[in-house]
């Protein structure tokens, strides 16, 4: 398995899903969305194994300027916009190769073992 963790220091769903791989001894790499965020590769991965870039959005964040900006922009500026604030992005974002989830998701990481 090739673990990585996209998320943030302070999201209580990103910890919990770095402790469950650590419970389970698999190594992961994490990374920092606050740092680092995603690239447009990895990100237009995500979204097609999570049914595109509207199931990428956390809807239910703290910014509702921004996610009422990115909710009414021309589709082919969204995509930029979201890259440019990656605060907006479901966390964690788990990826092992092409497969990956949006939030916690335990049941599914088992099945990957």
């Amino acid at each position: 398995m090739n673990i990585q963790i996209f998320g943030t220091k302070k999201c209580n769903d990103t910890k919990k899903a770095e402790r469950f791989f650590k419970e389970r001894g698999i190594k992961y790499q994490f990374v920092d969305m606050k740092e680092k965020g995603m690239s447009k590769g990895e990100f237009n991965s995500v979204a097609q194994a999570n049914g595109g870039l509207e199931n990428m959005i956390n809807w239910d964040g703290k910014d509702k300027d921004l996610l009422a900006l990115i909710k009414y922009i021309a589709d082919e500026e969204k995509l930029q916009k979201v890259l440019e604030n990656p605060s907006v992005i479901k966390t964690p974002v788990v990826r092992n190769g092409k497969l990956s989830t949006l939030g916690y998701q335990p049941e599914i990481w088992k099945k990957w073992q």
